[in-house]
């Protein structure tokens, strides 16, 4: 009787609050103002795409018209034939070389940035908040400015024309320590004292307990770091000379001459280079979606 009554009162309860929903016209027009900025923005990053996606299609002679033709009248795959057959282009071994490094990268810095957050979340030594303070302050600097003195460093070792070159610099970073050294501090410190009384050291503590239940934050930080090494064209162009070693981005980069650009083979790599990213994406949403929702909750 009891159990009936308390169902019958939340009934009358959401009832009355979607009453109420319907009836505050400012809730409304809020609601109606909210989705139309979200679809604006929606627009704003979806017809880039849209556009490059066309412009990839294209026969030479479409490229440029008087009004925007965002389907093709003439659909050819031919600017995608065109730049896999070009020898003095290898796109392919691009391909690769950047899914290798930028996989590379990801792994060794979801690694280390663990490693370096948990310390820094769980142990205590002397100097640990003045250090990682220090090193929280680099993210106020441009990165402009470590540029040179990462250039000669990398010179004076031997790594240029190397892909230790790009690969090292890349994992000095400081965002993935701080973000998750956030996620671990809001993990009951609970479980991992249940692990030690069950005689699990801090390494079986760090593996077991706490890297499964940072899953969503590690999805989330892995997807950056690939995201951050896959689209990354300055530094590779800088430290590897070779042509054949260079990373896609930069190797897109040579589609543009100096008095000629071949804009739908530049519009062709281009999607080509943006499919890995969206797949990862796309696989990984479910456990960004999570970390969102679980950071910062104790």
């Amino acid at each position: 009787m009891a159990t009936t009554t308390q169902s019958a009162t939340i009934a009358r309860s959401e009832a009355a609050t979607k009453t109420t929903v319907i009836r505050n016209p400012r809730r409304i027009i809020g609601m109606v103002v909210l989705y139309a900025v979200l679809i604006a923005i929606a627009l704003a990053i979806i017809l880039p795409l849209v556009w490059m996606l066309s412009t990839s299609l294209k026969p030479k002679a479409q490229w440029f018209t008087r009004g925007i033709e965002w389907i093709p009248i003439t659909v050819t795959f031919e600017n995608y034939t065109k730049i896999f057959a070009n020898q003095s282009l290898p796109i392919g071994r691009w391909f690769i070389n950047s899914t290798v490094l930028a996989s590379v990268v990801t792994i060794l810095t979801l690694l280390v940035d663990s490693l370096a957050a948990y310390a820094y979340a769980r142990m205590q030594f002397r100097g640990r908040n003045v250090i990682f303070g220090a090193m929280l302050a680099t993210l106020f600097l441009p990165g402009m400015m470590f540029l040179v003195p990462n250039f000669l460093t990398v010179a004076r070792l031997g790594w240029l024309n190397n892909y230790l070159g790009v690969i090292v610099p890349a994992l000095a970073g400081i965002f993935g320590v701080f973000f998750l050294r956030q996620f671990f501090e809001s993990i009951p410190k609970e479980l991992e004292e249940a692990a030690e009384i069950d005689g699990a050291s801090i390494w079986q503590t760090y593996a077991l307990v706490v890297l499964p239940l940072a899953k969503p934050a590690l999805a989330t930080l892995g997807v950056i770091t690939f995201l951050a090494s896959w689209n990354d064209f300055l530094w590779p162009l800088l430290v590897l000379q070779d042509r054949n070693l260079l990373t896609l981005s930069p190797g897109l980069s040579l589609l543009k001459g100096a008095y000629t650009s071949e804009y739908g083979g530049m519009m062709a790599g281009a999607v080509i280079a943006a499919v890995p990213v969206l797949i990862i994406y796309m696989a990984l949403q479910r456990f960004i979606v999570a970390s969102v929702a679980t950071t910062g909750l104790k």
